[in-house]
Formats: C-alpha cells, structure tokens, sequence
C-alpha cells in the first residue's frame, strides 16, 4: 500500500512537469494561409485566403503591442491575384507586432505576431597599427633603426679618418727605407 502511493505521487510530479513542455512545444497558429515576415525595417503579409469582391481583397492591420482593435492599427489595402494576396509596412521600427488580415467578405483570413528586429547598424572599431619601437628586427643583423644628425657625423667623421688613417699607412710603406 505504502509503495503504490509514492509511485502514484511521482507519476503525478512527472505529469505536471511534462505539460508545460508539451504546451511549449505546440507551434503558434498563425492562421490559415497567413504568412509574416520580416526584412530589415519591412514588415510584410501573404496570405491566399481572400476572394475579390468589388475589386478589394481585403485590408491587412500592422498593431503595436498598445494597441487593441483592427482600426488601430496601420491599415495597407491587400494587392494580387486570386493565388495569393499581399501586403507590406515599410519603416517600421523595432518592437513586437501583430498582424491582422481581414478579406473584404468580412472574415479574419489570419492573425500573426511578428518581432522587427533593430537595425543592424555596422560598428567600427579603431584599431591602429602600431609600429615598432626597436625597427623590424629581421633577423642576426638586420634591422632598420632611425638615427640622430649627431650620431652620422660621428660615423662619418669615423669613416672618413679611418680612410685617410688607411691612405697615409699604404702611402709610407710604398716609400723605400733609408738607414
């Protein structure tokens, strides 16, 4: 007796945990025939529901969350054949939507909810490159560095006596010696 409780306590845990779930899984009806999508800042509606009647398909309503009733809404005149009916917002800002399409004969052909994402805008990052403080060190001897005005007068004054200190030697052993 005392088993056959627990397990009828457990199972009724187990069910109550599985319906949320199972209501989370079952897709939003957006009613027969309606299609919403979105392009950037466009919201449009397709829907295949209508039948013309004195030349109008129907109107479609884009609402915003504050809004409650058809007319509320921004109303576009549905365009198109007798396969498929459309009609689209453009400009329209980021937020929660909810799209209503009603034909001309009176009848709702579909109720969706769409998100209009925010506008991607490109972000640009600064990065500068930095250059070497020490010059490009490319290896064993090879390396790029800026040197001061002092610095090549000194090496040139350096070159230019080692040359003459060269040319004088060179020049005194070619001359015979005398005893």
């Amino acid at each position: 007796m005392r088993n056959s409780s627990i397990v009828s306590r457990s199972g009724l845990t187990v069910a109550a945990a599985a319906l949320p779930l199972a209501l989370a899984a079952v897709p939003a009806s957006a009613g027969p025939g309606v299609s919403v999508s979105t392009t950037g800042s466009t919201v449009s509606v397709t829907t295949s529901s209508c039948t013309q009647i004195n030349g109008s398909w129907g109107t479609a309503s884009l609402l915003t969350s504050s809004q409650g009733s058809f007319a509320q809404g921004r109303q576009v005149t549905l365009s198109g054949t007798s396969t498929s009916q459309s009609a689209a917002w453009s400009g329209v800002t980021a937020g929660t939507y909810t799209v209503i399409v009603i034909c001309s004969d009176g009848t709702t052909a579909g109720t969706q909810s769409v998100v209009v994402s925010p506008a991607a805008t490109p972000t640009r990052t600064a990065s500068p490159s930095v250059s070497p403080s020490r010059g490009v060190m490319g290896g064993v001897g090879g390396s790029s560095t800026d040197y001061g005005t002092v610095t090549l007068v000194a090496g040139g004054t350096l070159v230019g006596s080692g040359l003459l200190a060269t040319a004088w030697y060179l020049r005194r052993r070619n001359r015979p010696h005398r005893l």
